[in-house]
């Protein structure tokens, strides 16, 4: 059996304390533990995307990380940012352009897009592009995505989010 650490961090701005093992991702902590099952797991060598939270306010693949590494840290997933206006611009244009189909890497490009936009809100379709290439989605073909994000960054820039 496995030892097990305590682990302390802000959870969606919450302090947490809870007792995981060495080996526990922090995608499994979020899944298992916090139960907070927005934050999947889908390839689980960090090529999908599917896990991405952020920690630290930067995007990290949560299946590449031990929970016990964000000791401390501020993580952030999809239900955390719930309230924020940003998320919910891009939510909503996610669904106007279809860009959620089975849902399965909705979470992961919903927080990378969220990421490109506080970091540059005007951003141009390859900026984009290239900002979600680390998010794989095998139902869209990315140009509903790609569609939905810059729509979002108008309405954010319009302050209609």
């Amino acid at each position: 059996m496995d030892s097990l650490f305590p682990l302390t961090l802000r959870l969606n701005g919450q302090q947490v304390r809870h007792e995981v093992t060495q080996r526990t991702t922090l995608a499994e902590f979020l899944r298992q533990t916090a139960g907070l099952t927005a934050t999947h797991i889908g390839c689980e060598h960090g090529v999908c995307g599917a896990c991405t939270v952020m920690v630290d306010g930067r995007i990290v693949r949560g299946c590449l990380m031990f929970a016990l590494q964000a000791e401390g840290a501020e993580v952030t997933t999809l239900e955390g940012l719930a309230q924020d206006a940003a998320m919910q611009a891009l939510q909503k244009r996610f669904h106007e352009h279809n860009a959620l189909q089975c849902g399965f890497c909705t979470s992961g490009m919903l927080i990378t897009a969220r990421a490109l936009l506080e970091d540059n809100p005007r951003p141009s379709r390859d900026q984009v592009r290239e900002h979600l290439s680390g998010n794989y989605c095998r139902c869209t073909g990315y140009q509903a995505i790609v569609e939905a994000t810059l729509g979002a960054a108008g309405d954010i820039e319009e302050g209609a989010a």
